[in-house]
């Protein structure tokens, strides 16, 4: 059953704060393997005119997606998680996330489409300090595959 696009529009409540810290940013920058000195070392993060380290550009992952899971577990909308992939990201930057940020996500949806028997739903995560100053804003894209779809590609030739 196609997702209810009288969800488009709907806001959720900002997430709990997160406190941005530089062992965070170091520990995820080592995951992805990224050797920016900015992302360790103050001075650094420094002489580019920044207060404290910087994070990489996708750390904002680990709060937005955080914050999704309110639309996507929100058993209104009827969304099927386990036929869930992941289409396509993206981050709009005021600035950059870093150490000593505090900040909050605010998660609305943005559309609600179908296509060859799938949805798409795009979701906006409005990024703020607990201060209001916009840090980012990322919009997220899930397919969630039909039951139809997902039987086809099963099918052995």
């Amino acid at each position: 059953m196609p997702l209810d696009t009288g969800f488009v529009g709907r806001v959720y409540p900002a997430t709990v704060p997160y406190g941005v810290c530089a062992a965070k940013i170091a520990e995820f920058a080592d995951a992805i393997g990224d050797e920016n000195p900015a992302y360790r070392d103050k001075s650094a993060a420094q002489a580019l005119g920044y207060s404290d380290v910087i994070a990489p550009p996708t750390f904002a992952n680990i709060v937005t997606l955080e914050a999704a899971y309110a639309v996507v577990h929100d058993p209104a909308l009827g969304l099927d998680w386990t036929r869930v992939v992941h289409g396509d990201q993206r981050f709009v930057y005021e600035r950059p996330l870093q150490a000593g940020d505090e900040i909050t996500v605010v998660v609305t949806v943005e559309s609600i489409r179908s296509m060859a028997g799938n949805d798409l739903i795009v979701l906006r995560g409005d990024v703020d300090t607990v201060k209001g100053e916009r840090a980012l804003t990322s919009y997220t894209m899930l397919v969630a595959r039909s039951a139809e779809a997902e039987a086809e590609s099963e099918v052995q030739p």
